[in-house]
């Protein structure tokens, strides 16, 4: 197969190149290995081929040196005699297209989803709600999809549930699940969040797929970076919510594409045990649900971490890239997990896996791939190839020079807020406060036939009520419409996506 078909990995001990077949590159795939092995250079390079193969990329910035990918390299020390080992390569040090994301907009575009298309699932994960208040959340849901209110914000939900804990009409058949307790602890774990900062993930404008799968004019995958280095230690939960609301949307969103020569997006979810840590059994057999149905989409999902053994059995038995680097093991449990570990790769009679894990170098790994027919071809000791783009972070003049240049500027970075359920709740609670006021500041004009009666006022207000309700019912059907298409995936999976 043309080297073009592949992904191309690094060198086996004989110098030959060791990579995984492109059209199989959606079968998903696991980086893994101890801190400091070199799972960050591995992760480089792997999104330089997915973008040389015109394939978008989405990666979390960790530890903030990903963006590397942003400048060209210079290699020079042991990355140079590493190169020159592999003449097949045809190493050329260049910048690739990489687009920076950030959720507070300090290091990169603003990142933004809404309540409405997470949904009260995924959010319900992300505040660790009980299963009353979780009941609470889909009531009150179900309200905003009723009566056409909009949840864009926080400020959207914490209206609704102050409007729905002193007025509880609106709630109908739903209101055995509210209870003003729950509001409150509702209200309680929304100031929370926004103690971590998390406000600034909720609005508009949000982020479009398309701007993410969107090629450059040479055909090359564009790579958009999050920049998580502070957002996975301030936040994690909002950090892993982020990612699963992300695989959730394109699950939803893209038709089904069959068997392809390539795929059309991979993800990498580095510090990966996060998507699974405290996770609701019902949401993570979902999830596993995903990932293995996402694949047909045209999406291949890359976790990286320590350990294989921070990822779900289920989710494992997915994966068909496996680079593992180094492990370290002192202790019985730590001997036992690294057994594990080698007995996931099919053996191949050339050496013993479980000797090596522990022998190898930074930047070396044992790879398993898969065969041009799907099955797992034989566990290989690899050199990885050195990225092209520097290794190491770029400068704070390159990241703003990075941002300035994105195609995408000026698109995500000034916040809309346009009328949603907050803005809706304060008109009608504005309205109704000045309809009460206005028998006792108007005097009676007497109920004749003159001018300015009783009956002439009557007519005024059923007029304007009569056109008000008009036009609200026209908002609000354009608004649940626009809702039914626009809500998240995972709701839709358990039965709790309200229509």
């Amino acid at each position: 197969m043309p080297m073009l078909d592949r992904l191309l990995l690094g060198a086996d001990p004989a110098g030959q190149p060791v990579g995984q077949a492109l059209k199989l590159a959606n079968r998903h795939g696991l980086i893994a290995g101890a801190t400091g092995t070199g799972k960050t250079v591995t992760l480089q390079r792997l999104a330089e081929a997915f973008s040389d193969a015109g394939v978008a990329v989405f990666a979390a910035d960790i530890k903030g040196d990903l963006c590397g990918l942003g400048a060209a390299g210079a290699p020079q020390g042991k990355v140079a005699e590493r190169i020159a080992g592999m003449p097949w390569l045809n190493h050329q040090p260049q910048a690739y297209p990489v687009t920076l994301w950030d959720v507070h907009g300090q290091s990169g575009h603003p990142l933004r989803t809404t309540l409405s298309e997470m949904g009260p699932l995924l959010l319900g994960n992300l505040l660790g709600l009980t299963d009353s208040q979780q009941a609470a959340l889909y009531a009150t849901f179900q309200v905003a999809d009723r009566e056409g209110l909009l949840l864009l914000d926080l400020k959207d939900l914490k209206a609704l549930l102050n409007h729905l804990k002193d007025d509880d009409s609106l709630l109908g058949d739903d209101s055995a699940l509210f209870t003003s307790a729950s509001a409150q602890a509702l209200l309680r774990r929304l100031a929370t969040l926004e103690q971590q900062g998390a406000e600034a993930l909720f609005g508009e404008p949000a982020l479009q797929l398309e701007d993410i799968l969107q090629p450059t004019a040479e055909g090359r995958g564009r790579i958009h970076l999050l920049d998580a280095s502070r957002l996975v230690h301030e936040a994690p939960k909002v950090y892993a919510t982020f990612l699963l609301w992300l695989l959730a949307e394109l699950f939803e969103q893209l038709p089904e594409r069959g068997d392809a020569d390539k795929p059309l997006l991979a993800l990498f979810f580095d510090e990966a045990h996060l998507l699974f840590a405290d996770t609701p059994k019902a949401l993570q057999d979902r999830l596993e649900q995903v990932v293995r149905l996402v694949r047909s989409k045209g999406v291949g999902v890359y976790f990286v971490t320590q350990s294989p053994a921070d990822l779900p059995d289920p989710i494992l038995a997915q994966l068909g890239l496996r680079i593992q680097h180094g492990l370290r093991a002192f202790t019985a449990r730590e001997q036992k997990s690294l057994r594990a570990v080698a007995e996931g790769f099919r053996p191949n009679p050339a050496f013993d896996a479980l000797s090596v894990l522990t022998e190898l170098g930074i930047g070396e790994a044992l790879v398993g791939t898969l065969e041009e027919k799907g099955t797992p071809a034989m566990v290989e000791r690899v050199a990885i190839a050195p990225p092209q783009s520097r290794i190491g972070p770029l400068s704070e003049v390159e990241r703003a020079a990075v941002i300035r240049q994105s195609p995408l500027g000026g698109r995500y970075d000034k916040p809309v807020d346009r009328e949603s359920a907050y803005e809706m709740l304060t008109a009608r609670a504005a309205k109704a406060s000045e309809a009460s006021a206005a028998p006792a500041s108007k005097p009676s004009a007497g109920t004749g036939a003159g001018g300015g009666g009783f009956g002439e006022m009557a007519g005024d207000l059923i007029g304007s009520l009569a056109g008000q309700v008009m036009k609200t019912a026209l908002r609000q059907a354009a608004n649940q419409l626009g809702r039914q298409l626009a809500r998240g995936l995972m709701g839709s999976l358990l039965g709790g996506k309200r229509r």
